[in-house]
């Protein structure tokens, strides 16, 4: 293992979730079967004062988790001058089997956190604990990817050696790449570029119909689904190309550097916080006719949606520039 304050806070941060979560998930069993907000017995009592610790704590909780993805991909891009061959955190995650499972979980459980702390939220809005059930529910079903990836980090941190000769960015994001990624990049530029333009003008007109007349909110919520997977495609197809000036340079993780003024890093949290809180309308709206939330959820999904256009449309002002000001031009 190589020692660095980054990997051992990663460690010691996932580590603490997953026994918070633990816990919590105790507290979820016995609420899921005996929770009576009418009931004024003592086990009703304890349980009303536990639910508030619990969702106090898991609220920063999962706000490092959230930070978590960010700072995991930091640190593996700060060490990809220990390994040979790797030029960026496409090289360092490529070191053993564990890397790019353990991204990929990240980004999965950043949905899920960011999807729980706003249901939290809005659970904490409506004075008879409307959402109390369903929240811990949800935290239940949230828990084994958590522990998931807290033996895929630690196995990937724990398992990755200096000596090791990794593959570059260049060779990994290639049209020879294996799987799905060489589907992406092997994409036509001028359909990709359409699929990209057409989902954003879908999630805009969408997401201000909503906000505008309270309608249309799982269209708006599918449609930003679909942009955070688009726009994960557009990056590595067509976009990145723009800000290295390369027709052939398709990685992911070279824009995060101070060379390309860490553009990477405003993109990323742009359409992770634009899908984040779309998918968070959707996931809100079966509760719009609840009574103690009927006068207050609907100002909470504007803000949401607001939120998320808003993230979308420096995503795409963000990508709009690189093109327009790259010295790349391609011809049809």
């Amino acid at each position: 293992m190589i020692f660095h304050p980054a990997i051992i806070a990663l460690l010691a941060g996932s580590l603490l979730l997953s026994l918070m979560l633990c816990y919590s998930c105790y507290y979820g069993v016995l609420i899921l079967r005996r929770w009576n907000i009418a009931s004024g017995s003592e086990l009703q009592l304890e349980l009303e004062r536990r639910t508030y610790l619990i969702s106090t704590i898991m609220t920063y909780m999962l706000g490092f988790q959230l930070l978590s993805l960010f700072l995991f991909i930091h640190t593996a891009d700060s060490l990809h001058p220990l390994f040979i061959g790797a030029m960026c955190a496409a090289g360092t995650l490529n070191a053993n089997i564990w890397g790019y499972p353990t991204i990929i979980l990240k980004v999965v459980n950043f949905l899920a956190a960011g999807l729980w702390l706003i249901m939290n939220h809005v659970d904490n809005r409506g004075y008879d604990y409307p959402l109390i059930k369903k929240k811990y529910f949800l935290l239940l079903a949230f828990t084994p990817f958590i522990l998931g990836e807290t033996f895929l980090q630690g196995a990937y941190f724990l398992g990755i050696k200096p000596e090791i000769i990794t593959s570059c960015c260049g060779t990994l994001f290639s049209s020879d790449a294996q799987g799905v990624v060489s589907s992406i990049v092997a994409l036509p530029r001028i359909p990709a570029e359409l699929i990209f333009f057409s989902s954003m003008a879908l999630t805009f007109a969408t997401g201000i119909y909503f906000h505008a007349k309270g309608k249309g909110g799982y269209l708006f919520s599918a449609s930003c689904a679909v942009s955070f997977v688009v726009s994960i495609a557009a990056l590595i197809s067509f976009i990145s190309i723009y800000f290295y000036a390369l027709p052939t340079h398709h990685c992911p993780f070279c824009i995060l550097h101070e060379e390309y003024k860490y553009v990477g890093y405003a993109l990323y949290s742009a359409f992770l916080l634009g899908s984040v809180s779309g998918l968070g309308v959707g996931v809100t709206m079966p509760f719009r006719e609840i009574e103690s939330l009927h006068a207050v959820l609907p100002g909470i999904q504007r803000r949401l949606t607001a939120i998320s256009l808003m993230a979308f449309l420096l995503f795409l002002i963000v990508s709009l520039c690189g093109m327009a000001f790259s010295s790349l031009r391609l011809e049809g």
